[in-house]
């Protein structure tokens, strides 16, 4: 992929991501004011379990799948077929994660200590199904390069979801649990709205004469998802694991857990993840970019490339987190609503906070690089490692600092997922043991993970490597 054309995609994505947050961000004002901190913090408490089986069910699948359609675009494929067969295997799962999320919906609030939790998720369950759909629809486009789909269902989703969960929370404003409820199921329904307009632009879209018809299997599909999917789950799994963890020590302090943890993670993370969705555009890009470099050039260019995505998402990102850390009061004023005591935590969280505007963005980007050069794994493991620090951390600083222990534990998580992605991405793979070439013209470079030596080095060598990478992804 061209510069001039990864960062016209890139900037579609990220303009799109940008209004959709915004939507997002500024809905969350009036929300708050009208549902409070506890009506915020019980909307919260319900995201963590849903984000966690949204990863199960379709998480990765655009940067996987958009990865697999490039390749066989590439080959003269129109990829209808194997869209399809995407399609009923994310369905069936998608419609698992529904039916998991409805059945642990009582345990989970009993473990969470709320039990209007219980119609909060009902109400969201069906969104997993929903979403499912949307993230294979959005992979293909993404994978023909092709952003403007996803922008524009993103922009969707969040418009059809601020404008109906605000009217219904105001219908409801007297009960705060009813009123939650209702404004997650704004967000089914918004889900819904935006997997029509996809419908619509995919049945638009020209059919093109297949020079190489052919389907992939739905086990090759899976396969090629897998370690995306792994590497994505543990961040939202975390989340779920500290909306009990942090609530529970936090009740061990005052009565205002619920607040402090809606303050933390409904306003703060919130806030502090919009340079994330500035750099959103770049980290999707980034797939198809790399990937395309691994294949052409070999490693070498493959990490240049992710290292030239890293320095345009810190060219971006870290003057975001320098004004978030000096401009904390001020930003913490747009919510008007809130006791000045709550606004003065949410100005402190923001403020610790501020170092992860510039690490998290670095963190999507880079695992979206691994995710190209085929190394998604190494994302996966560095996350974990992370994601353990932080719930060391909680344990040992929320009794001492309250809840801005969980600013100071998330920071440090995001820290370390950067730098060992970082590492991961220059760090050259070992080289293998047989011989490249040898091994893809008797048929087995299939079994070559993309990046970690299925690209051969040299030109005497170039038709074994194309090779190779054709079948690391079909």
């Amino acid at each position: 992929m061209k510069k001039t054309k990864f960062l016209r995609s890139a900037a579609v994505l990220s303009v799109g991501g940008i209004l959709a947050k915004g939507i997002g961000a500024i809905y969350r004002i009036p929300l708050t004011g009208i549902v409070g901190g506890y009506g915020m913090g019980l909307y919260q408490m319900a995201y963590p379990l849903f984000c966690v089986l949204l990863t199960f069910s379709s998480a990765g699948i655009p940067a996987a799948f958009s990865r697999m359609i490039a390749r066989e675009t590439a080959k003269g494929a129109d990829c209808r077929g194997t869209v399809l067969s995407a399609l009923r295997l994310f369905a069936a799962l998608g419609l698992c994660g529904s039916l998991v999320m409805c059945v642990l919906a009582p345990r989970m609030s009993e473990w969470q200590g709320e039990s209007g939790l219980v119609s909060c998720y009902l109400c969201l369950a069906p969104s997993v199904f929903l979403v499912a759909l949307i993230a294979v629809i959005r992979g293909y486009f993404q994978g023909r390069n092709n952003m403007v789909p996803t922008a524009v269902s993103e922009i969707v989703e969040q418009a059809v979801k601020a404008a109906l969960g605000l009217l219904l929370a105001y219908r409801y404003r007297a009960e705060p649990i009813r009123a939650v409820s209702f404004c997650l199921l704004a967000v089914t329904l918004s889900e819904a709205a935006a997997l029509c307009y996809l419908l619509l632009r995919y049945r638009a879209e020209p059919r093109r004469i297949a020079l190489t018809p052919r389907r992939i299997a739905v086990s090759d599909i899976l396969l090629s998802a897998l370690p995306v999917m792994a590497s994505g789950a543990l961040l939202p799994l975390s989340q779920t694991v500290d909306s009990v963890l942090i609530v529970r020590l936090l009740s061990a302090q005052t009565e205002s857990a619920v607040s402090l943890y809606g303050l933390f993670a409904g306003s703060a993370l919130s806030l502090i993840n919009l340079p994330a969705t500035l750099c959103y555009g770049i980290s999707a890009a980034s797939v198809p970019s790399v990937s395309a470099g691994m294949a052409r050039a070999g490693a070498e260019e493959a990490r240049r490339r992710a290292l030239g995505a890293l320095a345009v998402t810190m060219l971006l990102a870290l003057p975001c987190a320098a004004g978030t850390f000096l401009f904390a009061g001020q930003i913490s004023r747009i919510y008007p609503s809130l006791p000045a005591g709550e606004r003065e935590t949410l100005a402190t969280l923001i403020r610790l906070l501020s170092v992860s505007a510039a690490t998290l963005s670095g963190v999507n980007t880079l695992a979206a690089c691994l995710t190209g050069m085929g190394r998604a794994g190494k994302a996966a493991g560095a996350m974990l490692l992370a994601v353990l620090a932080k719930f060391a951390l909680e344990r040992a600083l929320v009794p001492v600092f309250s809840i801005g222990g969980a600013a100071i534990a998330a920071n440090v998580c995001y820290l370390i997922a950067f730098f060992l992605d970082l590492i991961y991405t220059v760090k050259k793979p070992k080289e293998k043991a047989y011989d490249h070439g040898r091994k893809s013209r008797n048929g087995a470079g299939g079994s070559l993970p993309a990046g970690e030596g299925g690209a051969v080095q040299g030109g005497r060598n170039a038709r074994a490597n194309r090779r190779g990478s054709v079948g690391a992804d079909a």
